[in-house]
């Protein structure tokens, strides 16, 4: 891989699965396990915590197999692949059941929850023996590994930041157009049931037509008619005929005039 300066390999050989069966069990494993997580930690540092395993994971495979190379191992390790998911799942069960005082049921037997991938890797190795060892003790490793640096590391975690940072560029353009795109708010009051749960916040309910109005206002923007709560014999619109006792052909009229306007 460095010697070919192939370095895309180190991260996308996790993407790769080598059957239907293979991608749907580890997509499966990730629903389960991604939900508690991701509930948990929130989006931002469940990201972040994927990545974290996917470089860790990826990078002890690499040196597992180099360690083993160089005390001169004759199986070829070295010339192996690790393709699948499999190695950051495992790290992602290793950090799910840290804590964790539960048992779980693993094919017959009752075990620690915080013991259940070791007790996974070994039956995976034995009666599936094609699948790859090492990339799945390289997630275990991941997994410890982050626990330890997330309990020796108290400052921000510089991949949330990054991860943070990135969606709010890319979801910028979006909430731009949304913004553009919202409707306006409908300036002046409103009619109905509605408009009567947001009269506490100063707004008259004419008794005429039961339009809602400005507090600023002290004639109803719906009828003319003049507000009840407050005296007024000067007004315009007393001396124009107003009345709070308007019949319903007056009250139609008056608001075809208004919208005439």
């Amino acid at each position: 891989m460095l010697q070919y300066g192939d370095l895309t390999r180190f991260f996308l050989s996790a993407f790769y699965h080598l059957s239907e069966t293979h991608f749907f069990y580890n997509m499966t494993s990730l629903l389960w396990k991604g939900i508690q997580l991701e509930t948990s930690m929130g989006s931002v540092e469940f990201a972040s915590m994927v990545t974290a395993l996917l470089g860790l994971s990826q990078g002890f495979t690499l040196l597992l197999s180099k360690g083993l190379l160089l005390l001169g191992n004759e199986t070829a390790y070295y010339d192996q692949y690790a393709v699948g998911f499999s190695g950051v799942l495992f790290g992602m069960k290793i950090v799910l059941n840290a804590w964790s005082d539960d048992y779980v049921f693993l094919h017959g037997m009752v075990i620690p929850a915080k013991y259940a991938a070791w007790a996974e890797l070994l039956l995976i190795q034995a009666f599936i023996p094609g699948t790859s060892f090492i990339g799945h003790l390289s997630g275990i490793l991941a997994g410890l590994a982050y626990l330890w640096i997330k309990r020796s590391y108290s400052g921000p975690d510089p991949l949330a930041l990054l991860i943070s940072g990135i969606a709010n560029v890319v979801s910028w353009p979006v909430k731009f157009a949304q913004r553009l795109l919202r409707p306006g708010r409908r300036q002046g009051g409103r009619v109905g049931r509605r408009a009567a749960r947001e009269s506490g916040r100063g707004m008259w309910r004419c008794s005429a037509c039961t339009f809602d109005n400005s507090p600023s206002v002290d004639i109803c923007e719906m009828c003319n008619s003049g507000r009840e709560d407050r005296v007024f014999p000067n007004r315009q619109h007393l001396h124009d005929g107003g009345s709070s006792d308007l019949s319903v052909d007056e009250i139609r009229r008056r608001r075809l005039q208004r919208f005439d306007r």
